[in-house]
């Protein structure tokens, strides 16, 4: 047998490098739910990413209120309430869990982006939206200042004054004096919005609740209930983050250049560089380098849940028991949202048991296999908080690539 020696050539040099790196300009189109981000030279396009930020907080937290209040009521039903003891009240500059979780996901891949590439200019687009012009096209001067709920005591005294008194299902049918404010959607996830609100009398309010835990209705297209209005979430969002986000960002890179855009601005840039409507696409206009050679594909982040707490499921099994809600970490090698080749096809672990056995989906959500062994898996990449696509850039039909 031949031995095969391998020496490595090492160079050593006799001064200092210059440290000379071009400057790279990275460009963010903050979103409530999509976040755009491009880094470009003079020259070239270096990154495209199109981020999918998570909406799920507001409802996991609702949700976690519901269990800890029942919990109490079940354990130490005679305490009383303790309402002064609150975050928002022990220190300021507190915001909500949602818009928290939201400016931190965007920090987050600014710093993904500054361990690949030298970032030495960061330029954020953090659009503004005037909430009441949305609702109300004509409103100007002191209109701002007399809402619709202007003179009422609370919530449910001026959507009772905008109903009319009357139920809006059966109109009087029922014959009911008793009047009752429905929420459309699940307090949990719509709010108390007037928008979110509707009168109804009490007999029908208990027959729509009835049905939808019978299981006779799905929601309140079933039941000819309007669609609650169009809601203003991400509005107020873009409202609540847009300055935070900024210092936030200035604090964090001392030492780069942190500036600010403005929407109309980026929309000018694209429409005259022909590109189509997509939060990558935004970015790199927002960047500023409209000369640099754009990049033919974007990579698709998926924002995903790391951890789950809830030791025990709701509902109780047979024997008032309550099942176990975790499944261990690591079943055979793999975990939730490891990125496997199954029948050499690529897709993702979405769901697993113990007996070794997985569901198998791509990432848009279709389903490959329900139960998959784990003999036939291949790790591709390990699970690490983003679900990742390259994808082939958006350009409009009579822009080429």
């Amino acid at each position: 047998m031949d031995l095969i020696f391998l020496r490595f050539l090492t160079i050593k040099f006799l001064y200092d490098s210059t440290g000379y790196t071009q400057p790279v300009t990275l460009g963010l189109d903050a979103g409530s739910k999509q976040i755009g981000l491009s880094a470009s030279t003079k020259d070239k396009e270096l990154l495209a990413w199109d981020v999918q930020n998570r909406t799920d907080i507001t409802e996991l937290i609702s949700t976690r209120r519901e269990a800890r209040r029942t919990r109490r009521n079940r354990k130490r039903r005679y305490r009383a309430p303790r309402f002064n003891n609150r975050v928002r009240i022990k220190h300021t500059g507190w915001l909500d869990p949602s818009v928290e979780y939201k400016i931190g996901t965007h920090l987050h891949c600014i710093q993904e982006v500054q361990k690949i590439l030298p970032v030495t200019r960061i330029v954020v687009e953090t659009a503004s939206f005037d909430t009441q012009k949305l609702k109300n096209p004509e409103i100007s001067g002191t209109g701002y200042q007399n809402g619709d709920q202007k003179g009422f005591w609370n919530v449910r005294e001026y959507v009772l004054f905008r109903d009319n008194h009357e139920y809006q299902h059966c109109h009087g049918k029922k014959k009911d004096p008793v009047l009752n404010v429905h929420h459309i959607e699940s307090r949990k996830t719509g709010g108390n919005s007037p928008s979110n609100l509707i009168t109804l009398c009490e007999t029908g309010h208990n027959e729509y609740h009835k049905k939808i835990k019978l299981g006779k209705i799905k929601g309140p297209e079933d039941f000819e209930l309007p669609k609650r209005a169009m809601p203003y979430r991400d509005a107020a969002f873009m409202g609540i983050m847009r300055w935070t986000l900024l210092e936030r960002l200035k604090q964090a890179n001392p030492d780069l250049e942190v500036i600010n855009t403005y929407g109309y601005l980026t929309k000018n840039k694209r429409i005259e560089l022909n590109l189509a409507k997509e939060h990558y696409n935004d970015a790199y206009c927002i960047a500023g380098n409209l000369n640099a050679k754009p990049l033919e594909t974007c990579l698709y982040l998926k924002k995903i849940r790391r951890h789950n707490r809830q030791i025990h499921q709701f509902n109780f099994i047979k024997g008032h028991k309550r099942k176990n809600n975790q499944a261990p970490h690591i079943v055979g090698g793999f975990c939730l949202f490891d990125k496997v080749k199954f029948e050499e096809q690529e897709c993702l672990i979405t769901g697993r048991r113990k007996s070794g056995y997985f569901v198998l989906k791509t990432l848009s959500g279709q389903k490959i296999h329900n139960s998959a062994s784990m003999r036939k898996l291949v790790l591709i990449e390990r699970a690490n908080g983003y679900l990742k696509e390259t994808r082939i850039r958006q350009f409009l039909p009579t822009q080429t690539a």
